[in-house]
Parts: structure tokens; C-alpha cells; sequence
């Protein structure tokens, strides 16, 4: 039984010894091979700085300058609305007509009130005067004088008391046509002809301004930042670019002239907004579109050859040369594209060596073999050939 054990145990002890060794070969062996392989050919050019615009794509959203809420301001029964839902009306056309039949009465009551108290008055003042006359001479007493001048100021009062009253319900007659305030297009009809409406009974309907139109849109705080960097203290009405979800470009440019004073802290980004015209009311309220913000002024920054960037789940990255040309791995954060670079907002600067033509190759941390140009083109060329006659 001892001998089974012990025989068992010297298998598996040479079984971990036989795999370990071959472990240790097979790494030396792949070592070796690595060492072996010539260093890869590369073309490594330096970072470049360029004089650009800035520029920023964000999603936007289209909103009405004036969103218009249409209230009763009296209390009766709709009587007959004058549009259509969707249509564009002017500010001062009649939208609807609260039945005017109450209003009217009360307005002519008021008239007469106050004709008849003018009427009064006209007679109290010819009194008045005659009674100057008679009481300088002496005809009629001081009192019955001042009896009269106090009769003729009451009448006063009573009119212009009178006259508010009949000032009121022309106001509220004026009110049985509800008229649109603003120019724009008109929407939903939430209340329609035949109800009774009061003051508190909502929106009869809405209307949304449609020129000039707002865009408005988030801007992250880290562009934002380069924004506000590049231009400085001429930090209003920035060039806008707005495209439509269907690719297609709007004919007019658009102008930045508001920015919020606050980051969202939730998005981490900076409301902004645009104003656009709109003569042929393409932009509609509450469409999403994307907006191109550009810079005021040029800023000189590092800009990278599209070829040299490659992107893993990590992000973007480059083979950077080190001051020994052996190539390390450094992911880099991009903006905007400027022709074929990319502008560089983080992760290089200009005069950086990186490589930007051999990258299938390189390993970070092992050696590569520096081309020009001209050089790299012929031993593509080379290679070409000999792959075309293989075949």
C-alpha cells in the first residue's frame, strides 16, 4: 500500500515538474522568437499645431420664442372660434367670440348713466352761474350759492365714477373677441364652441411665436471651457450651424446670445441657446436637430493625423515615441476634426513624436525601426509585388 502511494506521488510530482519545464521552454522559446523578429518599420511624425475656429455638435432642441397661452377673461358661452387648428395667425386677429349679448347691455346701461349725470351737470353749472351773479348783488344768500357749487361738485364725481363704470364694460365687451396677442401658429383647440368659459377655465388654446425661433442646447462644461478660452472676452453672438435630423443643412445661420449662468449639476453641462429666422417656418417648436457652435476668434492648439489615432473600448489612443523612439500606448481625449487631424485636447502636446504609418506591428515597449515617408512607400511597393507574383 506504501509502495502504491509513494509510486502515485513521484508520478504527480514529475507530472508538476514535466509541465513547469516545458512552461519555462515554451516562454524562452517565444522570447527568442520575439527577440528574433526584426524591429518593425514605422513612420513617426511630431505633433503639429494649427490656428483654428472651434467648433462644437451638440443636439438641440427647436423652441418657440413666445409659447402664448389663449385665456377667457370674461365668463359666458363660446360663441363661434374664427381658425383652424395649425393655422398662422396675426397679433390682433380675432380667435374667438365669448357671447357679447350680457356685455353689450351692461355697456349701454353705463352709456346712459353717464348721459344722464353729464346732463345734470350741464344744468347745475348754468345754475352755478346765475347764482354768481345773484349773489354778488346781494339777491340771494352766501349759503344757497354754496349749496348749488356743492350740488354741481357732487355731479362732478358721480360722473367720473360714471364714466370708469362705462370704461369697464367697454373693457369687458372688448373681451367677448379673444384676440391673439402675438404672431405665430396656433395649436390644439382645448375648449370648444358651445361651453361656458370663465377666466379660470385654462387655455382655450396656444400659440407658438415662429420667427425668429430658438434652438436651445446642452453644451458640456469641459467645452464650454475651451470656448470661453478661445474667445475670451468676446464671448457673444457665435456663428450656429443647424442640421436637421434628416442630414438636411438649414439655409440660415443662427446666432448664440444666451448662455445660462449655472452648470447643470445632473449633466454636468451649460444651457445654451440660439436665435434663428425662420421666414418659411421650417423650424418647428419642439423639433430636435443638431447644432454646430463655432468659436469667435482662432486658438492655436496640437493637432494629431487621423491615421496615428486608434480607438479600443477605452477610448482613443497613440504610439508616442519616448526620448529613446521605443513607442508607448497613450490614450488622448479629441475635439473637432481640422481637414485630416484631429484637434487634441488632452493627452499631447505639440512637438510630440507619434507614429502614423506601420501601426499593425508595433508593440509598446519594444523597439521599431524609423522610415520616411518615401521610405515606408517603397516597401509597401515591394512587398505588393511580391505578394501579386506569389500569386
Amino acid at each position: 500500500m506504501k509502495k502504491i502511494v509513494i509510486i502515485t506521488l513521484a508520478i504527480i510530482i514529475a507530472a508538476i515538474g514535466f509541465r513547469f519545464g516545458f512552461s519555462k521552454y515554451s516562454q524562452n522559446m517565444k522570447i527568442k522568437l520575439a527577440m528574433s523578429k526584426p524591429a518593425p518599420d514605422v513612420v513617426a511624425e511630431p505633433v503639429e499645431e494649427h490656428s483654428i475656429i472651434r467648433t462644437f455638435e451638440v443636439p438641440g432642441r427647436v423652441t418657440s420664442k413666445y409659447q402664448v397661452n389663449v385665456l377667457a377673461r370674461i365668463s359666458g358661452y363660446l360663441e363661434k372660434s374664427y381658425f383652424k387648428e395649425g393655422d398662422f395667425v396675426k397679433a390682433g386677429q380675432t380667435l374667438f367670440l365669448i357671447e357679447p349679448t350680457e356685455f353689450s347691455n351692461a355697456a349701454k346701461v353705463a352709456k346712459a348713466n353717464v348721459d344722464n349725470i353729464h346732463s345734470q351737470l350741464i344744468y347745475a353749472e348754468k345754475q352755478l352761474v346765475r347764482a354768481s351773479e345773484l349773489v354778488k348783488k346781494d339777491y340771494i344768500a352766501k349759503s344757497q350759492y354754496d349749496n348749488l357749487l356743492s350740488q354741481r361738485d357732487a355731479l362732478k364725481a358721480q360722473l367720473a365714477s360714471a364714466q370708469a363704470a362705462y370704461g369697464d364694460a367697454q373693457r369687458n365687451l372688448g373681451y367677448t373677441t379673444v384676440k391673439s396677442p402675438v404672431d405665430g401658429r396656433i395649436g390644439i383647440i382645448t375648449v370648444t364652441v358651445g361651453n361656458y368659459v370663465t377666466p379660470s377655465s385654462g387655455p382655450l388654446t396656444t400659440i407658438y411665436s415662429t420667427n425668429p425661433i430658438y434652438v436651445t442646447f446642452p453644451l458640456d462644461s469641459n467645452d464650454y471651457n475651451l470656448l470661453a478660452e478661445a474667445d475670451k472676452e468676446d464671448n457673444s453672438n457665435r456663428k450656429v450651424e443647424l442640421t436637421f435630423n434628416s442630414g438636411e443643412k438649414y439655409d440660415l445661420t443662427g446666432v448664440q446670445d444666451f448662455h445660462d449662468n449655472k452648470i447643470d449639476q445632473s449633466t454636468g453641462t451649460v444651457t445654451m441657446r440660439a436665435t434663428f429666422q425662420n421666414p418659411n417656418n421650417q423650424l418647428l417648436h419642439g423639433e430636435f436637430v443638431t447644432i454646430k457652435l463655432f468659436s469667435n476668434r482662432p486658438v492655436n492648439v496640437p493637432v494629431v493625423h487621423q491615421t496615428a489615432v486608434q480607438e479600443n473600448q477605452a477610448g482613443k489612443y497613440v504610439y508616442k515615441l519616448d526620448e529613446n523612439d521605443i513607442p508607448e500606448l497613450v490614450y488622448i481625449k479629441t475635439g473637432e476634426q481640422d481637414g485630416e487631424f484631429w484637434v487634441v485636447n488632452s493627452g499631447l502636446k505639440a512637438g510630440d513624436m507619434v507614429i502614423t504609418d506601420g501601426l499593425q506591428k508595433v508593440t509598446p515597449g519594444k523597439p521599431v525601426t524609423l522610415k520616411t515617408k518615401e521610405e515606408m512607400a517603397k516597401i509597401k511597393n515591394k512587398a505588393n509585388n511580391t505578394e501579386k507574383k506569389d500569386k
